[in-house]
């Protein structure tokens, strides 16, 4: 396991203090990929490279996207943190399941806008939710605090060297690159059958129908078998 393998998204962060801090944070337990999705504040600044302190250097070589599709491009498992339960069908985590997660894959924790947190169509794009448990009376945290909870906790658990998932190393897992290809393949061939009927009604199909590919861990021949799937129908009209 390697710590080059997690990566850390700060999703249209609005404080430049906090992005500084976070990068505080992944360096006091040796984490150095940081993806910044549409800062609200400009990036960087000298807030938020005064507030990194030392880690300034993650700051510097961290990447920034306009949105979130691109930035899971290579990412293999996206763990979304969510302060409340989502009514989706999605794998909901608390820390001690990071235990399970195979770190010698490309992870990465997703976190949301500090005012209000991840959408429901921002979620649809993760593998799990994560749960950091708190007071019930009292829930929020922040965003900083979220991700140096979460950094600790990885980081114990890699010196550990905890068990991972044992598969055949004939398997390869998919990429979140093949599986947004393939997704994208689905919803090109769907949008030309006038599939998403009510128009209103669209936004919601698609997350539904990116939680159902995103859960099923699919390997690289499954994603592969399902384009081709996708592409033939796509023919047939």
């Amino acid at each position: 396991m390697s710590s080059n393998n997690i990566s850390f998204i700060l999703h249209k962060p609005q404080l430049s203090e906090n992005i500084g801090a976070c990068a505080r944070g992944m360096k006091n337990f040796n984490f150095q990929r940081l993806i910044v999705i549409d800062p609200k504040p400009i990036y960087p600044n000298d807030k938020i490279l005064a507030t990194s302190v030392s880690a300034r250097n993650i700051i510097n070589k961290s990447k920034v996207f306009d949105s979130l599709e691109p930035a899971l491009k290579n990412i293999d498992y996206v763990i979304a943190t969510s302060a409340r339960f989502r009514n989706k069908n999605v794998k909901h985590i608390q820390l001690e399941d990071l235990k399970k997660i195979d770190f010698s894959k490309k992870v990465a924790f997703l976190f949301g806008p500090e005012a209000s947190g991840l959408s429901n169509n921002e979620i649809s794009y993760a593998n799990y939710t994560l749960q950091i448990p708190t007071n019930p009376e009292f829930k929020s945290l922040n965003l900083s605090h979220s991700l140096i909870i979460i950094a600790q906790y990885v980081s114990s658990i890699m010196q550990s060297k905890s068990s991972i998932f044992k598969k055949s190393k004939k398997v390869k897992k998919a990429s979140k690159k093949e599986i947004l290809l393939m997704t994208n393949l689905c919803i090109q061939n769907l949008d030309g059958i006038n599939f998403f009927k009510p128009k209103e009604k669209k936004p919601i199909m698609l997350e539904n129908l990116r939680n159902i590919f995103y859960r099923m861990e699919l390997s690289s021949k499954e994603t592969r078998i399902l384009s081709s799937v996708f592409a033939s129908l796509g023919k047939k009209r």
